[in-house]
């Protein structure tokens, strides 16, 4: 199986993972899930994180062919467009995507001018389907739970698993956004320890769990099975369930959730400005 080279950019700010996976044998990439800097104290954009994905494409002369996001995330805003901009890309998503947008348009109270069909991106996946990195083949697995439009994309020996699974040692991931379950999550979870047990999976955050001093995000199917502290060993789905929805209920909304869903819902765009050319994010009172 070929093994893709993976190059992985960590922000420390909202402990996410983004990834260049490119070809071997050429020099086509797709870069996954990208981080745009916010600051929610002043209302303000950083492009620097993304800036360093794109010097990096551009110090190596590769090609992007891909934008992918593993799913609506509720804790960094993306940066596909920007990237997609510099250095070009097909921005990619699951279709329940148009699931999502239904739920957070009526959250945020969004006019009819949002489009709640995906069309904000350029490509929508179904399980199953395929795409192509160069001479790379990407399979998709529809792996939702934390969200209704969570996917895994398998890319020779590695799986990006966006927010399904976190290091062996952290777990998984939370359920108890709109359109979340955790009887979901670990259906989609043990279509993921299906895959062989060399394969590498890359983890979309990483917290340090306690008594780690250092950050991580890659490891296998294997130490997923084995070591998991929330799936492994064989942990049965009522179990889980039971202990994801009590987790679950202990846990603060993610600080960046608000401006998150509106423009990552949008593909990585702001809402439209207003006729000043200024743009705002709602926040909804008592609605999450």
């Amino acid at each position: 199986m070929t093994s893709p080279e993976v190059t992985a950019f960590f922000d420390e700010a909202t402990n996410t993972i983004s990834y260049v996976v490119r070809d071997p044998e050429g020099d086509a990439c797709a870069v996954i899930d990208s981080v745009l800097d916010f600051d929610y104290a002043s209302g303000r954009t950083d492009t620097r994180s993304a800036d360093a994905i794109i010097a990096f494409v551009r110090k190596r002369d590769l090609r992007v062919e891909w934008l992918l996001e593993s799913h609506v995330h509720a804790d960094h805003l993306s940066a596909a467009p920007y990237i997609q901009l510099a250095v070009g890309g097909k921005i990619g998503i699951g279709d329940h995507i148009k699931i999502v947008q239904d739920t957070f348009g009526r959250v945020f109270n969004e006019g009819a001018e949002f489009q709640r069909d995906g069309s904000q991106f350029d490509l929508l996946f179904s399980g199953g389907d395929s795409f192509q990195i160069g001479q790379l083949r990407g399979d998709v697995l529809h792996t939702p739970g934390h969200t209704p439009a969570c996917l895994t994309y398998v890319i020779g020996d590695a799986a990006f698993v966006g927010d399904t699974l976190f290091m062996p040692d952290f777990g998984t991931a939370r359920c108890d956004f709109p359109g979340g379950s955790s009887g979901t999550l670990y259906d989609s979870i043990q279509k993921i320890l299906t895959l062989p047990d060399e394969t590498r999976i890359f983890v979309g955050h990483d917290y340090k769990a306690p008594g780690r001093n250092t950050y991580a995000w890659e490891t296998t199917v294997g130490e997923q099975k084995a070591t998991n502290i929330h799936v492994g060993a064989g942990a049965s789905r009522d179990d889980f369930v039971t202990m994801r929805d009590a987790r679950d209920a202990s846990l603060a909304m993610p600080r960046l959730i608000i401006p998150s869903l509106q423009v990552n819902m949008r593909a990585g765009q702001m809402p439209a400005p207003d006729d000043k050319g200024d743009v705002f994010l709602k926040v909804p009172v008592n609605k999450l």
